[in-house]
């Protein structure tokens, strides 16, 4: 277990450094416009469809940052490494992210690409379309890798929308190194099944080398070993991480650790609104559990209860503290948290 006296952050996100633009729309919209539903499609461009929609919100975003902003929410402690441009919203990117309780030191640019956004469209059924200009975030270079920051966290956590540019992969890979040479663990989310598609080998090896904690949904883990059978996922996974955290939406979570599989409930929703972010926050609420020296049971639980928050109300942001969200929850639970777990050869 992680010695807590030797850390000053619980954990550090390295990760697109974006502004989330989250707007309603109908179905017409995306249909009219011949634009793909659900998950997420880069852009080379800001592009037109901003200027077509009339934001709800804009907030810092990014997937590794809105985990370490909720990881800061249930009293954790985060530093967040990305890159922005010197530019309005880059400036709105670090004053939103810091409100949030997030140490955020990475030098801004001061030329070239402006700040990325990710304009996320929700439909009526709740499912989200991300399409996403990356800008500045892909202009993370390995000297924005602070090797101090690495040596005082206890858990470096990367997402694998970073893999989609050079530069940025070697810094991930930097990160890595320096994690590994201070003895700390590496959390790596998986991000996207179009994500993993298109950097199934190198994933695969990254995870090999490199990755303690994995997350992932039940249609990446299945994109990454090409494997439609589920389960046969869980024993392929076994081997390669020292525990991987699985989440089926309605069906809950699935913890591999070593021989043991831990079968978690999802939390009940009554009023699904929004999935933006649900994953983000599942890793955080996990990964928080985890610095805290919790079971992994319990981590994934705490995960579940924290993306059940957000999944009531638009946007990838808790809009309570989620420290007493979950404890309140737990409480609730008492004496009876159960968990089905199964010890496999």
């Amino acid at each position: 277990m992680i010695n807590k006296d030797s850390n000053f952050y619980d954990v550090v996100g390295i990760g697109n450094a974006i502004v989330d633009v989250l707007a309603k729309v109908g179905e017409g919209f995306l249909k009219e416009r011949g634009l793909p539903k659900g998950g997420m499609t880069l852009l080379s461009a800001p592009g037109k469809i901003y200027a077509e929609i009339m934001p709800e919100r804009e907030v810092s975003g990014g997937s590794a940052a809105n985990t370490v902003a909720a990881l800061a929410s249930l009293g954790g402690q985060p530093a967040f490494i990305g890159k922005v441009h010197d530019d309005e919203l880059g400036q709105e990117f670090g004053r939103d992210i810091g409100a949030a309780g997030v140490d955020f030191f990475t030098t801004p640019l001061n030329e070239g690409p402006v700040t990325g956004r990710s304009i996320v469209l929700v439909t009526p059924d709740a499912e989200r379309s991300m399409f996403t200009y990356l800008g500045a975030s892909k202009m993370l270079s390995v000297a924005d890798i602070d090797e101090e920051i690495i040596k005082s966290a206890r858990i470096v956590y990367l997402e694998g929308y970073l893999w989609d540019e050079e530069e940025a992969k070697k810094a991930m890979t930097k990160a890595c190194e320096l994690a590994h040479r201070h003895r700390k663990k590496v959390a790596f989310s998986l991000s996207d099944k179009s994500c993993v598609n298109r950097h199934r080998e190198e994933f695969l090896k990254l995870i090999e080398d490199y990755v303690d904690i994995l997350f992932g949904n039940e249609e990446e883990i299945k994109a990454l070993f090409e494997e439609p059978d589920f389960y046969k996922t869980l024993d392929m996974i076994k081997g390669k991480v020292e525990t991987a955290a699985v989440t089926r939406s309605a069906k809950g979570s699935v913890i591999v650790n070593g021989r043991t599989k831990t079968y978690v409930e999802a939390e009940t929703v009554e009023n699904v609104v929004d999935s933006t972010g649900a994953g983000d926050l599942y890793a955080a609420g996990f990964l928080y559990g985890y610095t805290q020296g919790r079971s992994l049971g319990t981590c994934a639980m705490i995960g579940g209860i924290a993306a059940a928050e957000i999944l009531g109300h638009y946007g990838a942001r808790p809009e309570v503290s989620l420290r007493g969200f979950v404890r309140n929850r737990l409480k609730a639970y008492g004496k009876f948290i159960i968990f089905r777990q199964i010890s496999v050869n």
